[in-house]
């Protein structure tokens, strides 16, 4: 460890230079995508360097990490300087020099990642990279690839769009760093603290009321956040400590802070970076991805909260005699809705989301000076721009280094085959499909974060999943080269499959991040709390299926309320059935009836045909919806019967 006076202010002004960098070309261009991004791997990378794995005292640092950080930088210098290396390249003349930097540069990648991620990812790197190297030859089958020069593999993973600095690199350092640095300039002019109000004042009255306020607070934050880990430990430790002065156990508190705050992933409008990689790889303009995405994430908040309320019922717990007025909250914080309400209306208009977000950032800045106590000064600007690069780093790197993968994926052509495997193992059901790709995710989910296992399943089984959403006419069409606008939604339902199913990484044990950051919080076991947050976030495998088999995502508006509103007493009903317990404890027959409203209300309108007294009825979801009716009702007799005979003895 070396001394280096001030360092920890060296750090913070060279995170501010990296945000104003990136707010500069972002808004005024004039550097290609080749160099943007290389400039983007390096600057965060030598960041990364100074500041994991640092020694507790401020001012000290490894010699090692300083080596790194210059070693990093040293990669985007090689480009700048050497850009006529690319036509020697092109012609097979790969020069030593280039070789040696391009080595550097993935190795350098692989050692960011590893720091902020561990092993998982950098194991997968090295084995995607030794099989298009030398390891496809020894398999068998149709996973045998021949091998590729190394020189050449180098020149397509350093100075094209197969590699490091390809499509994903593009969209992290556009969209995905100019929303990061929006929710951190949100952030800094206090937003965390007015949602977390707000959500009380809304949410805390009723049955269970404190575990609502983490609902509301973690979808609201969500929509600025876009990071369910980020999301868990900014309102969990505010909420977690509530619920369990309320009388929630810690485990169930923690677990519901996680699973609502993996709802910030699919919540509108930031929907993390996920959703920008979407748009880049379907060309579906984000403002759609954002629209389609609105009755899905409050069909999953509302999921939570059902699990919430009948708990709360079962233990008794009340809502809160707070006396919290919402309107002085709304006209002390009004100037937190311009800049969201700013960029929701410039991307309907259409603007790009790199411009909406630009012009967002300054309007939080000129907004907070519409408050007396929230202003935000030269000090506060500079930490937001310090802690939009510091928030970056990890996500930046990490997009930068599965560029790799998804680059061997491509050139080796497993996605393909990947894709035919799905399509054989399924049986042409689209069901098992989706259950296949739910699998895949839940392994990947256990090594890879939420964007990095989109990312891949995506190139891996999109194709699959739309393959056999088409009819056999439309399908015969697409193959004749007939563009159809329907086949547009049906691969954006796909998507939207996989990237839900990706989520489950944040719940699912024996890694998720999300219940680990709130089982720390609320002091409980990681595992078991985990196991609680997948029960919760039942929803996240409930609505993908929705995405499949209904019109929620291909429909027009009508159609899509009606999927809505049946799949929101349907996932109620599948709440009750879990829990067993609405009013009092479910009979078993009780359990059995809101089983059947389940499965009619949630599976698609005229799956069945159920023979009545008026003839053939094809409507399931008006079927379900009426058994689910007479099932409270008759719930509700018992119950009130159940309370007179104990009244009375």
């Amino acid at each position: 460890m070396i001394q280096i006076k001030y360092f920890k202010e060296i750090t913070f002004s060279y995170a501010i230079l990296i945000s104003l960098f990136h707010f500069y070309v972002n808004i005024w261009g004039g550097i290609s995508d080749l160099w943007f991004n290389s400039a983007h791997f390096a600057l965060l990378a030598s960041l990364g360097f100074l500041t994991y794995e640092a020694s507790n005292n401020d001012n000290k640092i490894s010699i090692f990490n300083i080596i790194f950080a210059f070693l990093s930088l040293s990669t985007f210098i090689y480009m700048f300087l050497f850009e006529e290396s690319l036509y020697e390249v092109a012609n097979g003349q790969m020069r030593t020099s280039d070789v040696i930097v391009v080595c550097l540069t993935i190795a350098l990648a692989i050692e960011m990642v590893r720091r902020a991620t561990g092993y998982i990812i950098p194991i997968l790197i090295l084995l995607c990279i030794s099989y298009v190297l030398f390891l496809g030859q020894y398999f068998e089958g149709v996973f045998a690839f021949a091998g590729m020069d190394y020189e050449r593999f180098l020149y397509r993973m350093f100075y094209t769009s197969e590699g490091l600095f390809g499509p994903i690199a593009t969209i992290s350092s556009t969209y995905v760093f100019m929303f990061i640095l929006f929710a951190a300039f949100l952030l800094k002019s206090g937003a965390g603290d007015f949602i977390v109000d707000v959500s009380n004042a809304v949410a805390g009255k009723y049955t269970g009321g404190t575990g609502h306020v983490a609902v509301f607070s973690s979808a609201l934050m969500g929509t600025i956040s876009g990071s369910a880990v980020a999301n868990t430990v900014s309102t969990g430790s505010i909420t977690i400590p509530m619920m369990k002065k309320a009388g929630f156990k810690g485990t169930f508190a923690a677990a519901v802070e996680a699973a609502a705050s993996t709802g910030g992933q699919i919540m509108p409008p930031i929907m993390g970076a996920g959703a920008f990689i979407m748009a880049q790889i379907t060309n579906i303009p984000f403002v759609t991805i954002v629209t389609v995405s609105i009755l899905p994430a409050i069909l999953y908040f509302a999921s939570i909260s059902f699990y919430i309320h009948i708990h709360a019922k079962e233990n008794n717990i009340k809502g809160e005699n707070n006396n919290i007025k919402i309107l002085p909250l709304l006209r002390e914080g009004f100037h937190f809705i311009i800049p969201l309400s700013t960029l929701v209306g410039l991307l309907i208009y259409g603007y790009s989301p790199t411009y909406a977000a630009s012009i967002a950032i300054v309007t939080i800045v000129l907004a907070s000076y519409l408050t007396k106590n929230k202003r935000m000064g030269v000090k506060e600007i500079l930490e937001a721009l310090a802690l939009g690069s510091q928030n970056m780093v990890v996500t930046g790197v990490l997009l930068i280094a599965v560029g790799i993968i998804v680059g061997v994926i491509n050139i080796s052509g497993v996605g393909i085959t990947f894709s035919q495997l799905i399509m054989e193992w399924s049986g042409n059901s689209l069901l098992i499909a989706i259950v296949l790709v739910a699998l895949a995710s839940l392994i990947l989910g256990m090594g890879l974060p939420v964007t990095a296992s989109y990312v891949v399943l995506s190139v891996l089984s999109a194709p699959a999943l739309v393959g056999l959403m088409l009819t056999p006419e439309m399908a015969a069409l697409v193959n004749a080269g007939i563009q159809l606008p329907e086949v547009t939604m049906y691969l954006l339902s796909a998507h939207l499959i996989i990237f839900w199913l990706s989520q489950d990484s944040n719940l699912t044990p024996p890694v998720c991040l999300a219940a680990f950051a709130a089982a720390a919080i609320a002091k409980t076991p990681p595992m078991e709390t985990g196991l609680v947050s997948w029960k919760i976030g039942k929803g996240m495998y409930i609505i993908p299926l929705l995405f499949a088999f209904t019109p929620l995502v291909t429909g027009d508006w009508y159609e899509k309320f009606e999927v809505f509103f049946f799949a929101f007493i349907g996932i109620l009903s599948f709440s009750i059935v879990m829990e067993g317990f609405w009013d009092k404890k479910m009979l078993p027959l009780e359990r059995i009836m809101f089983a059947i409203a389940t499965i009619l209300l949630l599976c698609p309108d005229s799956a069945f045909e159920i023979e009545t007294y008026f003839g053939i009825v094809q409507n399931t979801h008006i079927v379900g919806f009426t058994i689910f009716t007479i099932s409270m009702i008759l719930h509700k007799m018992l119950f009130k019967e159940g309370k007179k005979y104990a009244s009375i003895s």
